[in-house]
């Protein structure tokens, strides 16, 4: 049972990662700082990740690989919420997504 949740968490944190990807360039002047704050954002979650595989490789029902997806979303999750917040106050440099 604590693998169904582990895995379910891991889906959140991919979820909360690919959300800060894509709404990224919305709120950056041009493609360049889009990809470099995406290449930030990519470098550090990998190194988290890898020390959450190292951190959790004798705990018991935690796959190396979730580890290292849990800690490479828990990266994004505050980018995620902080771009979250943006949309909903309809901030952005780029208006490419139209809101009612």
């Amino acid at each position: 049972m604590e693998m169904i949740g582990t895995f379910i968490w891991t889906l959140i944190m991919l979820g909360a990662a690919v959300y800060a990807q894509y709404r990224i360039p919305f709120h950056t002047a041009n493609a360049a700082q889009s990809w470099v704050t995406r290449l930030i954002l990519g470098v550090i979650g990998v190194g988290i990740g890898i020390i959450s595989v190292d951190r959790y490789q004798e705990a018991e029902g935690i796959f190396p690989l979730l580890a290292f997806l849990n800690g490479f979303g828990a990266v994004h999750v505050p980018a995620a919420f902080i771009l979250f917040i943006k949309r909903q106050r309809g901030e952005g440099l780029r208006k490419k997504d139209s809101q009612p």
